[in-house]
Protein backbone atom coordinates (compact mmCIF):
# COMPACT_ATOMS: atom_id res chain seq x y z
CA UNK A 1 0.00 0.00 0.00
CA UNK A 2 1.26 3.60 -1.17
CA UNK A 3 1.92 5.57 1.69
CA UNK A 4 0.85 9.14 1.46
CA UNK A 5 1.82 10.54 4.00
CA UNK A 6 3.08 14.09 3.65
CA UNK A 7 6.86 14.50 4.50
CA UNK A 8 7.13 17.32 7.40
CA UNK A 9 8.47 20.48 6.20
CA UNK A 10 11.62 21.17 7.36
CA UNK A 11 13.16 24.55 8.78
CA UNK A 12 16.16 25.98 10.29
CA UNK A 13 16.19 28.97 12.11
CA UNK A 14 18.71 31.77 11.82
CA UNK A 15 18.03 34.16 14.61
CA UNK A 16 21.08 36.03 17.36
CA UNK A 17 18.00 36.21 19.86
CA UNK A 18 18.19 33.06 22.10
CA UNK A 19 14.60 33.53 23.48
CA UNK A 20 13.18 33.96 20.05
CA UNK A 21 15.28 31.13 18.88
CA UNK A 22 14.17 28.63 21.10
CA UNK A 23 10.24 30.26 20.87
CA UNK A 24 10.07 29.58 17.03
CA UNK A 25 11.84 26.43 17.30
CA UNK A 26 9.09 24.67 19.82
CA UNK A 27 6.47 25.97 17.43
CA UNK A 28 7.78 24.60 14.38
CA UNK A 29 8.80 21.43 16.46
CA UNK A 30 4.81 21.05 18.00
CA UNK A 31 3.46 22.15 14.54
CA UNK A 32 1.38 19.22 12.63
CA UNK A 33 3.72 18.86 9.35
CA UNK A 34 6.81 20.65 10.11
CA UNK A 35 10.28 19.58 11.92
CA UNK A 36 13.03 21.56 13.43
CA UNK A 37 16.05 20.93 11.04
CA UNK A 38 18.13 23.33 13.28
CA UNK A 39 18.86 26.45 14.95
CA UNK A 40 21.88 29.01 14.80
CA UNK A 41 22.37 32.37 16.28
CA UNK A 42 25.05 33.85 13.56
CA UNK A 43 25.34 33.27 10.02
CA UNK A 44 29.07 31.67 10.37
CA UNK A 45 27.70 29.01 12.81
CA UNK A 46 25.19 28.26 10.38
CA UNK A 47 26.61 28.30 7.02
CA UNK A 48 29.18 24.97 7.32
CA UNK A 49 25.86 23.05 9.28
CA UNK A 50 22.87 23.66 6.38
CA UNK A 51 24.51 20.85 4.51
CA UNK A 52 24.11 18.51 6.85
CA UNK A 53 20.81 19.46 8.59
CA UNK A 54 19.51 19.90 5.24
CA UNK A 55 16.45 22.21 5.85
CA UNK A 56 14.23 22.76 2.86
CA UNK A 57 13.37 26.18 3.99
CA UNK A 58 15.40 28.68 6.65
CA UNK A 59 14.02 31.82 8.77
CA UNK A 60 16.46 33.84 8.70
CA UNK A 61 17.32 37.11 10.55
CA UNK A 62 18.68 40.32 8.80
CA UNK A 63 20.89 42.16 12.25
CA UNK A 64 22.75 39.33 12.45
CA UNK A 65 26.34 39.71 14.88
CA UNK A 66 29.00 38.77 12.01
CA UNK A 67 28.02 38.56 8.33
CA UNK A 68 24.15 40.25 7.81
CA UNK A 69 20.89 38.25 6.74
CA UNK A 70 21.09 39.30 3.33
CA UNK A 71 25.15 38.63 2.80
CA UNK A 72 24.47 35.48 4.12
CA UNK A 73 21.22 34.37 1.93
CA UNK A 74 23.09 35.28 -0.83
CA UNK A 75 26.36 33.23 0.01
CA UNK A 76 23.27 30.13 0.74
CA UNK A 77 21.51 30.99 -2.50
CA UNK A 78 25.11 30.43 -4.47
CA UNK A 79 26.09 27.28 -2.11
CA UNK A 80 22.71 25.65 -1.80
CA UNK A 81 20.46 26.85 -4.82
CA UNK A 82 17.02 25.04 -3.93
CA UNK A 83 17.06 26.17 -0.05
CA UNK A 84 14.20 28.63 0.14
CA UNK A 85 15.55 32.02 2.55
CA UNK A 86 12.44 33.47 4.11
CA UNK A 87 13.39 36.69 6.12
CA UNK A 88 12.21 37.23 9.73
CA UNK A 89 13.07 40.89 11.20
CA UNK A 90 11.99 44.29 12.84
CA UNK A 91 13.50 46.19 9.46
CA UNK A 92 10.46 47.34 7.09
CA UNK A 93 12.60 49.93 4.83
CA UNK A 94 12.63 49.77 1.45
CA UNK A 95 16.22 49.12 1.15
CA UNK A 96 16.77 45.93 3.16
CA UNK A 97 13.56 44.48 1.60
CA UNK A 98 14.93 45.05 -1.79
CA UNK A 99 18.45 43.58 -0.86
CA UNK A 100 16.96 40.69 0.66
CA UNK A 101 14.94 39.99 -2.00
CA UNK A 102 17.60 40.66 -4.79
CA UNK A 103 19.48 38.51 -2.82
CA UNK A 104 17.67 35.58 -3.14
CA UNK A 105 15.20 35.65 -0.24
CA UNK A 106 11.49 34.27 -1.55
CA UNK A 107 9.68 36.02 1.42
CA UNK A 108 9.82 38.64 3.95
CA UNK A 109 7.79 38.72 7.01
CA UNK A 110 8.37 41.01 10.32
CA UNK A 111 8.75 39.10 13.68
CA UNK A 112 5.34 40.66 14.39
CA UNK A 113 3.73 38.11 12.58
CA UNK A 114 1.21 35.83 14.27
CA UNK A 115 2.04 31.84 14.69
CA UNK A 116 -0.25 30.72 12.73
CA UNK A 117 0.60 33.51 9.46
CA UNK A 118 4.15 32.43 10.16
CA UNK A 119 3.59 28.62 9.92
CA UNK A 120 1.23 29.30 6.57
CA UNK A 121 3.99 31.47 5.01
CA UNK A 122 6.64 28.83 5.31
CA UNK A 123 4.00 26.43 3.29
CA UNK A 124 3.50 29.06 1.03
CA UNK A 125 7.14 29.02 0.40
CA UNK A 126 7.49 25.65 0.11
CA UNK A 127 4.57 25.67 -2.45
CA UNK A 128 6.03 27.92 -4.60
CA UNK A 129 4.82 31.12 -3.34
CA UNK A 130 6.51 34.53 -1.82
CA UNK A 131 4.70 35.27 1.98
CA UNK A 132 5.22 38.24 2.95
CA UNK A 133 3.70 40.40 5.83
CA UNK A 134 1.20 42.79 4.71
CA UNK A 135 2.94 46.21 4.63
CA UNK A 136 6.18 44.58 3.10
CA UNK A 137 3.65 43.45 0.10
CA UNK A 138 2.42 46.74 0.05
CA UNK A 139 6.47 48.12 0.21
CA UNK A 140 6.86 45.62 -2.79
CA UNK A 141 4.24 46.84 -5.03
CA UNK A 142 5.91 50.38 -4.60
CA UNK A 143 9.30 49.02 -5.55
CA UNK A 144 8.08 47.85 -8.62
CA UNK A 145 6.54 51.20 -9.85
CA UNK A 146 9.73 53.07 -8.84
CA UNK A 147 12.11 50.20 -10.81
CA UNK A 148 8.96 50.37 -13.53
CA UNK A 149 9.79 54.66 -14.11
CA UNK A 150 13.50 54.23 -13.63
CA UNK A 151 13.54 52.26 -16.74
CA UNK A 152 11.62 54.89 -18.64
CA UNK A 153 14.13 57.42 -17.01
CA UNK A 154 16.75 55.07 -18.16
CA UNK A 155 15.78 55.20 -21.61
CA UNK A 156 15.91 59.28 -21.61
CA UNK A 157 18.79 59.57 -20.10
CA UNK A 158 21.89 60.36 -22.25
CA UNK A 159 25.01 58.17 -22.08
CA UNK A 160 27.08 60.93 -20.52
CA UNK A 161 24.24 61.36 -17.92
CA UNK A 162 24.36 58.11 -17.11
CA UNK A 163 28.83 58.10 -16.64
CA UNK A 164 27.85 60.69 -14.47
CA UNK A 165 25.40 58.83 -12.84
CA UNK A 166 27.30 55.99 -12.18
CA UNK A 167 30.10 58.38 -10.36
CA UNK A 168 27.45 59.32 -8.09
CA UNK A 169 26.48 55.90 -6.78
CA UNK A 170 30.21 55.29 -6.22
CA UNK A 171 29.87 58.38 -3.68
CA UNK A 172 32.51 61.10 -6.22
CA UNK A 173 31.55 64.91 -5.19
CA UNK A 174 30.66 67.26 -8.00
CA UNK A 175 34.57 68.45 -7.96
CA UNK A 176 36.46 64.38 -8.43
CA UNK A 177 33.71 63.37 -10.90
CA UNK A 178 34.85 66.59 -12.80
CA UNK A 179 38.12 65.71 -12.60
CA UNK A 180 37.48 61.72 -13.48
CA UNK A 181 35.18 63.16 -16.50
CA UNK A 182 37.65 65.90 -17.81
CA UNK A 183 34.91 68.59 -17.60
CA UNK A 184 34.38 71.73 -15.20
CA UNK A 185 32.27 71.30 -11.86
CA UNK A 186 29.73 73.35 -13.09
CA UNK A 187 29.14 71.05 -16.03
CA UNK A 188 28.55 68.13 -13.65
CA UNK A 189 26.22 70.48 -11.13
CA UNK A 190 24.50 70.74 -14.53
CA UNK A 191 23.97 67.33 -15.99
CA UNK A 192 23.55 66.36 -11.93
CA UNK A 193 20.37 68.81 -11.92
CA UNK A 194 19.17 66.90 -15.35
CA UNK A 195 19.51 63.73 -14.02
CA UNK A 196 17.24 64.70 -11.05
CA UNK A 197 15.05 66.21 -13.13
CA UNK A 198 14.61 63.10 -15.48
CA UNK A 199 14.15 60.92 -12.31
CA UNK A 200 11.97 63.00 -10.65
CA UNK A 201 13.99 63.14 -7.17
CA UNK A 202 15.60 65.82 -5.01
CA UNK A 203 18.56 65.15 -4.11
CA UNK A 204 21.64 62.16 -4.41
CA UNK A 205 20.79 59.82 -2.22
CA UNK A 206 16.86 59.15 -3.94
CA UNK A 207 19.08 59.14 -7.42
CA UNK A 208 21.51 56.74 -6.18
CA UNK A 209 18.55 54.45 -4.55
CA UNK A 210 16.61 54.97 -8.01
CA UNK A 211 19.72 53.88 -9.95
CA UNK A 212 20.14 50.41 -8.07
CA UNK A 213 16.65 49.79 -7.76
CA UNK A 214 15.91 50.31 -11.52
CA UNK A 215 19.37 48.84 -12.31
CA UNK A 216 20.09 52.02 -14.02
CA UNK A 217 23.84 51.64 -13.66
CA UNK A 218 25.21 48.43 -14.99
Amino acid sequence: MQDTQKRPISVGIIEDQSELREGIALLIADAPGFACAGTWSSMEEALPAIGAARPQVLLVDLGLPGMNGIEGIRRLKVKFPELLSVVLTVYEDDDRIFEALCAGACGYLLKTTLAPALLAGLEEAVAGGAPMSPRIARKVVGLFSQAEHAREADERLTPHEVRVLRLMTEGHSYKSAATELGVSRSTIAFHVRKIYDKLQVEGRSEAVAKAFRGRLIR
